[in-house]
């Protein structure tokens, strides 16, 4: 006798759909970006990114507060400078932003793991990710500035560096000096695939990082490649990356589970400003329900193979978890 085949039986209900579920989602795999400046209560609102803000160090440290107490292991900060150059000199100075904004959280905070995004385009006055000459971003000269950007924020406490500028041999230049000054133990999670994408727009509001003139193509990756972001992936790995990372991540799930299933080693998927404000601006107008939406994204990334999310949802999706 033969029987109609039922998958259906296991979406009955609730209770066994949740026991036959192949892809959790936890408040252990997220990561919170935070925008840090200079000044004293500040709380500013980002236009384009309802519900982020960019904080003072003081104002700061209370949002960390909040954040840890809601099960979020990390946070991922991000320096906006009060004044700019053409070396980004704030980048990588001992008393920077993100260096002291390091220090407080780790005194208020201790057990809050933090991650610093290792770059130069918000410090430089061009607003590119390296030292320019003759309108090319030079990568050596770029190299070595970014280990030491790298270097100062192991000084102040950082637990994690992320080099997000995509040069050439940066992940092996910083492992090396962190290991020569004595700090092993800080990790790198490599910006290893970042794509030059057109999703990252309200992030540069938000971080004042706007190249001033033309864009980002001659370091940052062409969408269109898939095998290239497998040798960058590797690369990393082998300068001594801990985790790397794809950038953007919705687009580019197809990447992250190439990763995943390619390399033997944590990967990371940055759900990124662009893909927050599209489904914020969505959800405003009613066209979209906001939370549902937002967790079938964050599933996905979870189940292309990302082992951590970098997400601006962290804080609504660690209440979500705690009240479905």
């Amino acid at each position: 006798m033969e029987f109609i085949k039922r998958p259906r039986r296991l979406r009955l209900n609730s209770a066994i759909r949740d026991m036959v579920r192949e892809t959790r989602l936890d408040v252990k795999d997220l990561i919170y970006p935070l925008f840090v400046v200079h000044g004293e209560k500040v709380k500013q609102e980002i236009n384009s990114m309802p519900g982020v803000y960019r904080f003072s160090i003081d104002t700061l440290v209370e949002e960390v507060k909040e954040i840890y107490s809601l099960g979020i292991p990390a946070i991922l900060l991000f320096g906006v400078p009060s004044v700019k150059d053409e070396v980004g000199s704030e980048a990588y100075a001992d008393d920077g932003i993100v260096q002291r904004a390091i220090k407080a959280v780790k005194d208020a905070v201790p057990s809050m793991f933090v991650i610093t995004d290792v770059c130069m385009c918000g410090y430089t006055s061009h607003g590119h990710c390296g030292i320019v000459e003759r309108g090319y971003v030079v990568n050596d000269k770029t190299v070595e500035l970014i280990s030491k950007t790298a270097l100062s924020h192991a000084r102040a406490g950082a637990d994690m560096v992320a080099p997000s500028d995509m040069m050439d041999g940066r992940v092996g230049a910083i492992r090396k000096l962190l290991d020569e000054k004595g700090y092993s133990n800080v990790s790198i999670m490599a910006y290893s695939a970042k794509y030059a994408s057109a999703f990252f727009g309200p992030f540069r509001e938000a971080a004042e990082s706007a190249p001033k003139f033309g864009d980002r193509k001659t370091y940052q990756m062409d969408p269109a490649n898939s095998d290239e972001a497998m040798r960058e992936i590797k690369l990393d790995i082998e300068e001594g990356s801990d985790i790397v990372m794809v950038k953007p991540a919705l687009s580019y799930l197809d990447i992250i589970r190439r990763a995943k299933e390619s390399f033997n080693i944590p990967v990371a998927a940055y759900n990124v400003s662009g893909e927050y404000a599209m489904l914020k601006a969505a959800a405003k107008m009613g066209w979209l329900d906001e939370k549902a939406v937002a967790m079938e994204i964050l599933t996905s990334i979870k189940r292309a193979g990302a082992d951590l999310i970098i997400t601006y949802f962290a804080k609504d999706v660690a209440t979500w978890l705690t009240t479905r």
